[in-house]
C-alpha cells in the first residue's frame, strides 16, 4: 500500500512529519539536504499563519496572504516530499502509519499536528459557537459577522437588531483580545459608513474570561493595559465569568444571568489531538503527549512530538509544560533536526523565551520582552514588524504590508465580501 504515496525508492531513512504548521515546516526545512527522506503529511496543502487568523475574520487581510503552498516551499529541496492526506493511526510495532491514502513506513515519526478547539465537554457550545483555528474557520467567521449586519439591515425588529449586532467573544488570551479590538475598531470607523441605516452605538462587543485577568500567559501589567485599551475602544470585558451554555440564541452565564446574541466566538481553549495506536497513558494535561527532554515519547526512540501537541517533562522552569506558542514549536523543531543530523551526543531541549506580544488596536499593543515590558505605539510597531517578518513568502509580506498601510491611513479595508461555498442545486 506504500506505493499509494509514490515516493522515490532509495536507501535513505525516512522521517515522517505529521503537520505542516510552525514546528513541522521548520523541521522539514532544517532537514533539507540531510541524509533522510522527509515526508510531510497534512490534510491541507498549505501552511497557515495562525496569529493573523483574527485579521482575516475582521476583514483586515486576505486569506491567501496568510496561507502559503507547502509544495512551493519544497520545490528546490529534492529530499523533501509532501502528501495531502490525514493520519488515522500509528502501528508502533511495525513502524507504520495508516492514513486515508494508505499505509506508510517510517524510520522516525514526528507528531506536529497541533491542537483542536476545546469546548470543555459542552455539546451546545461546540455546535453553535464559532471557532477560529484554521483559515477556513476564519473565513466562515468573517462571513458570519458580515451576514449578521446584512440581516440586521433587512429587519426593523429591535430585538433581532440587538441579537444580530451583538458579538460575544469567549476567551481573554491573545486571540480573543486581538479579535475584540479589531471588531471594535470596525464598529467605530468602518461599519457606520457601510450601513448608514443601522445605529452602531447600540452594537455590543463583549469579551468573557473565566479567569481573573486578560492575557494569562503574559505579565500582569500586560493584562491590565490590554483591559485599559479594550475599555477605551468600548469593549465590555467580563472577568471571572464563565459561559455555561449557548443554544445559538441565548447565552447562560455562570452567575445565572442570560444574554442574547447570534454571534458567539469561541477562543477559550485548546486540547491536544489523540492518535489511535499511541498509548493513552502518554496523554497528560490538556490532552498533550508527554515527551522527554529530547521530545521523544516515553518508551520510544523513533517517535517524537513537538509544538502544541506535546508537553515536555523535566524542565523545572515549566512544570506544567511550555506555552503553546509558535516559538516553542520552532525551537523544538530546530533542536530535533540538530539531534537527528548530528553525530554528537544528543542535546536536550531548552526553551529560550524571546518575549510575547499582543495588539489590541491602532497604536495599542503590549510587549513582554526579556528584561523589560512596555505598551503603546512602540509595542504596536514592534508587533507589526515581528509578524510581518514571520510570514512565509515575500509576496505575502508585501500584500499584508500594503493592506496594513491602507488600513492605517484610511481607517478602512476593502475586503468586506461575502464568499459562500458553491452548492449545486
Amino acid at each position: 500500500m506504500e506505493n499509494n504515496f509514490n515516493l522515490p525508492r532509495n536507501n535513505k531513512k525516512r522521517v515522517v512529519i505529521i503537520g505542516a504548521g510552525f514546528g513541522g515546516l521548520k523541521l522539514a526545512r532544517k532537514l533539507s539536504g540531510s541524509p533522510y527522506q522527509v515526508v510531510v503529511i497534512d490534510k491541507q496543502n498549505f501552511h497557515q499563519f495562525q496569529p493573523l487568523f483574527y485579521q482575516v475574520a475582521a476583514s483586515g487581510i486576505e486569506p491567501s496572504s496568510i496561507s502559503f503552498p507547502v509544495r512551493k516551499i519544497f520545490q528546490s529541496h529534492s529530499n523533501l516530499h509532501f502528501r495531502t492526506t490525514e493520519l488515522l493511526s500509528v502501528n508502533t510495532d511495525e513502524q507504520q502509519i495508516q492514513t486515508k491514502a494508505g499505509a506508510l513506513h517510517y524510520d522516525y515519526l514526528v507528531l506536529a499536528n497541533g491542537v483542536n478547539t476545546n469546548y470543555f465537554g459542552s455539546v451546545n457550545l461546540e455546535k453553535y459557537s464559532l471557532p477560529m483555528k484554521s483559515t477556513a474557520e476564519a473565513i466562515n467567521l468573517r462571513n458570519r459577522i458580515l451576514s449578521s449586519f446584512e440581516q440586521a439591515n433587512l429587519t426593523e425588529d429591535t430585538n433581532e437588531h440587538a441579537k444580530l449586532l451583538s458579538i460575544v467573544i469567549v476567551g481573554g488570551g491573545p486571540t480573543g483580545v486581538e479579535l475584540a479590538g479589531s471588531i471594535a475598531e470596525m464598529r467605530r470607523y468602518v461599519l457606520p459608513k457601510d450601513y448608514p441605516e443601522l445605529d452602531f452605538s447600540k452594537m455590543k462587543i463583549m469579551l468573557f474570561e473565566a479567569g481573573p485577568r486578560l492575557l494569562n500567559g503574559m505579565s500582569d501589567r500586560a493584562g491590565k493595559k490590554a483591559l485599559e485599551f479594550l475599555k477605551r475602544l468600548g469593549v465590555k470585558v467580563h472577568l471571572d465569568t464563565r459561559i455555561d451554555d449557548y443554544n445559538g440564541d441565548k447565552i447562560s452565564l455562570s452567575d445565572g444571568k442570560e444574554l442574547y446574541t447570534r454571534n458567539l466566538i469561541w477562543t477559550a481553549g485548546v486540547s491536544g489531538r489523540t492518535t489511535e495506536g499511541i498509548n493513552g497513558e502518554l496523554y497528560v494535561r490538556g490532552n498533550r503527549i508527554a515527551v522527554d527532554r529530547y521530545n521523544r515519547l516515553q518508551g520510544f526512540n523513533t517517535i517524537f512530538a513537538i509544538g502544541d501537541a506535546c508537553l515536555l517533562q523535566g524542565d523545572e522552569r515549566y512544570p506544567n509544560g511550555h506555552p503553546q506558542v509558535a516559538q516553542v514549536a520552532i525551537q523544538q523543531a530546530a533542536n530535533l533536526a540538530r539531534n537527528l543530523t548530528s553525530q554528537k551526543e544528543w542535546k536536550p531541549f531548552r526553551y529560550t523565551d524571546k518575549g510575547s506580544l499582543a495588539t489590541i488596536g491602532r497604536n495599542m499593543a503590549v510587549a513582554d520582552l526579556p528584561g523589560f515590558r512596555f505598551s503603546g505605539v512602540f509595542a504596536w510597531m514592534l508587533w507589526l514588524f515581528v509578524h510581518l517578518m514571520a510570514i512565509v513568502g515575500v509576496k505575502n509580506r508585501f500584500f499584508i504590508f500594503v493592506n496594513w498601510a491602507q488600513s492605517y491611513f484610511s481607517r478602512d479595508q476593502s475586503l468586506r465580501i461575502l464568499i459562500s461555498p458553491y452548492r449545486k442545486k
